[in-house]
């Protein structure tokens, strides 16, 4: 049997919002017995975008878009929630709130550290993403959300089957959990995810211009990395979380420069280090 998973390349995605839409038409106002009923057309986003803005320094922000559905978590937190098996998860892995069983159960909504899952005030159930289950059963081979990704940051398939896509991806990419420390064991990888930032500029102090073309060198204990300034004499490296670190800097004609940094666990900004001759 298939355990069905999704790796979500961040490198690809734009923030156009397809995902998202694609959902959308799909669930509104479509119930999908036993496994799900209508979603409302207001205030719930199985599919949804996180946008996470980082000011690598005071003139580059960088938007990160992050898509979020439910994780289809092997360690559930929703199941272990749940009331009288309201959640069960199917051998396919996919997780499934049933709409019957789940009635008037609001606690569920609560339970997902995600926040994949979704109070429907009408229905008076919770529901969150099935993966398009009903599609699947009917013969699909993906959800409606990575059918329409334009940039083909999403894919979607068997994570047992070391030949399929997500397999491979999830390998070779180094793709790694959204929020690992829930500890739920996701079907959701992601890609890309945002590291620690380390970014600088690099100003010549006899002409009072950025310095172009200055050798970078990033010592930590994870080993050692260089980079070039561009023309405005920015760098920047993503670093290990937590470390310290040691840069080093070298310009024809200019005394070179070592800087002792520690690094913060999201953006680091040097500011401007001066090389003199």
């Amino acid at each position: 049997m298939a355990r069905y998973g999704m790796v979500l390349d961040l490198e690809r995605c734009i923030g156009c919002y397809n995902c998202q839409i694609a959902c959308k038409d799909e669930h509104v106002g479509n119930a999908f017995a036993p496994l799900t009923k209508p979603q409302p057309a207001f205030g719930h986003f199985w599919m949804r975008i996180e946008e996470e803005e980082r000011a690598l320094s005071p003139a580059h922000i960088r938007v990160h878009y992050i898509p979020v559905c439910c994780q289809q978590c092997a360690d559930a937190p929703c199941i272990k929630a749940a009331k009288t098996g309201a959640v069960y998860r199917r051998e396919d892995g996919i997780v499934i709130i049933d709409p019957v069983k789940a009635v008037g159960d609001k606690e569920l909504a609560a339970s997902c550290p995600y926040g994949a899952i979704f109070w429907n005030e009408e229905e008076n159930v919770a529901q969150k993403c099935t993966f398009c289950a009903h599609l699947l059963d009917d013969g699909w081979a993906e959800p409606r959300c990575v059918q329409t990704c334009p940039a083909g940051c999403m894919s979607f398939g068997d994570l047992d089957d070391p030949k399929s896509k997500v397999s491979r991806l999830a390998s070779e990419k180094d793709a790694r959990h959204w929020h690992p420390e829930f500890q739920a064991d996701p079907a959701v990888y992601y890609a890309g995810l945002p590291k620690p930032h380390l970014s600088g500029r690099v100003l010549f102090g006899d002409a009072n211009e950025w310095a172009a073309d200055v050798a970078v060198t990033l010592v930590t204990p994870a080993g050692t990395r260089e980079t070039r300034t561009d023309a405005f004499g920015d760098f920047s490296f993503d670093v290990p979380a937590g470390a310290s670190a040691t840069l080093r800097f070298a310009a024809a004609g200019y005394r070179a420069r070592s800087e002792q940094v520690s690094l913060k666990p999201d953006v680091t900004w040097l500011g401007e280090v001066v090389l003199n001759r």
